[in-house]
């Protein structure tokens, strides 16, 4: 189903009252080829995109948006429009995103990019201002990616945000203060050092056992009995030889007065410390910045991104400075997603009453005769593997190249 990405980078509390909005593209018409451009940089395959509004809407016409078309395959697309800079008001960064396929591993994400981007020559190395949406590969990776670059380097917000199946926002917050920014972005130089002091050394007195032995418990005297003994009660058999069969020893069990290694009880350690924390020291590069939401020049926005099946259709893309505006949009897309997941849940249904129609007699007996047996004696081990493995749903293997995901400084 179709997820709105919604991201309000507002990272400054000064709200201007001449709002703009930068960039727009809701994909009317054919006209987007002449407007956004195919990268071309060699050693990749990328696919292509095409307009349509998808096996499921709300309206024909004004759902349509590009959809990847081609399966296992990178995909590199831009538009730029007018450069602006969000120096001194917020930002909001808002598209659609609609799987259709049954996505097992693909991006759905966006980058925008300042004036330096080559258009042509752009691929999953091309520097890049922010990078946000959804990401999805296999049961482990299901998030959606917010990214700042800053200072030549690309930093993922430290909030782990899980994609959903619909509507779904998120919102970094209008930042009043330093320190809201720096916990807003995480796109600075940590103010401590997280290897911990050099010079600090752990006291070699510091004791950090919790518990000690008894140095007064004493093990008692009738403590130690073997961990087997010779069965009381076996009997050397009537057709034993000792000629042929060597001579009879009678078979081992578990001594009942075996009691286990023996070991002081713990008491309290008069001495005990507590555990030693390093001590952390400022750090010597950290520098207080108050801009640290602002972007020079944007004038950009791009889908670099990889699928492994392709039909994921991205729409709506908006980015603007008006806060209000961006979430009248959000809400007028609502309406969409109900219309989509209407018309999606009477395909399933219709589908479903098609498959139930063709289904044939015989194959219905087959499962008549598939209870029956369950309710009879079971089968035997070799059987039962065979029919287990049958039943067993298929594995659904993800083969995607191989991606840096990292948190913090250097995330891709």
């Amino acid at each position: 189903m179709r997820a709105l990405a919604l991201a309000f980078v507002s990272l400054l509390a000064i709200y201007s009252v001449n709002c703009e909005v930068y960039f727009e593209e809701k994909f009317p018409d054919e006209s987007w080829e002449s407007n956004w451009v195919y990268s071309e940089h060699p050693g990749k395959e990328f696919g292509k995109f095409k307009l349509t509004a998808g096996k499921f809407y709300n309206d024909p016409e004004e759902d349509k948006g590009l959809q990847t078309s081609e399966d296992a395959r990178f995909y590199a697309l831009s538009r730029k429009f007018k450069p602006f800079s969000n120096e001194d008001k917020p930002l909001v960064v808002q598209f659609s995103v609609k799987h259709e396929q049954d996505i097992d591993c693909g991006g759905g994400y966006l980058k925008v990019f300042d004036c330096k981007l080559d258009q042509k020559d752009m691929h999953g190395e091309t520097p890049y201002e922010i990078m946000f949406g959804p990401d999805i590969c296999g049961p482990g990776t299901k998030k959606v990616h917010v990214i700042f670059s800053y200072k030549g380097k690309n930093h993922l917000i430290k909030k782990e945000i899980r994609c959903k199946d619909d509507v779904y926002t998120m919102n970094t917050g209008s930042c009043s203060n330093q320190q809201d920014l720096e916990a807003a972005a995480a796109i600075i130089t940590l103010k401590f050092i997280d290897t911990n002091d050099p010079e600090a050394k752990k006291p070699e007195d510091w004791d950090d056992k919790p518990t000690i032995p008894d140095p007064e418990d004493k093990k008692p005297e009738d403590w130690d009995k073997p961990e087997h003994i010779p069965d009381p009660d076996a009997s050397k058999p009537e057709d034993w030889d000792d000629e042929m069969d060597g001579e009879w020893e009678p078979p081992m069990i578990d001594n009942p007065d075996y009691k286990g290694v023996w070991a002081p009880k713990q008491i309290d350690n008069p001495a005990y410390k507590g555990p030693w924390v390093h001590p952390e020291i400022d750090n010597p590069e950290y520098t207080a910045d108050s801009q640290l939401y602002k972007r020079d020049e944007l004038c950009a926005v791009g889908l670099d991104l990889w699928q492994v099946k392709s039909g994921t259709i991205f729409d709506n893309f908006l980015i603007t400075d008006d806060l209000e505006a961006a979430k009248e949009r959000g809400e007028a897309l609502k309406k969409t997603l109900e219309g989509e997941k209407k018309m999606k849940n009477e395909q399933d249904e219709a589908e479903r009453e098609k498959e139930k129609a063709e289904k044939p007699d015989d194959e219905e007996d087959d499962e008549d005769l598939d209870e029956e047996a369950g309710e009879a004696a079971p089968v035997n081990a070799d059987m039962q593997g065979c029919l287990s493995y049958i039943r067993r749903p298929v594995m659904k293997i993800c083969l995607a190249p191989l991606r840096e995901e990292r948190l913090g400084p250097g995330a891709a």
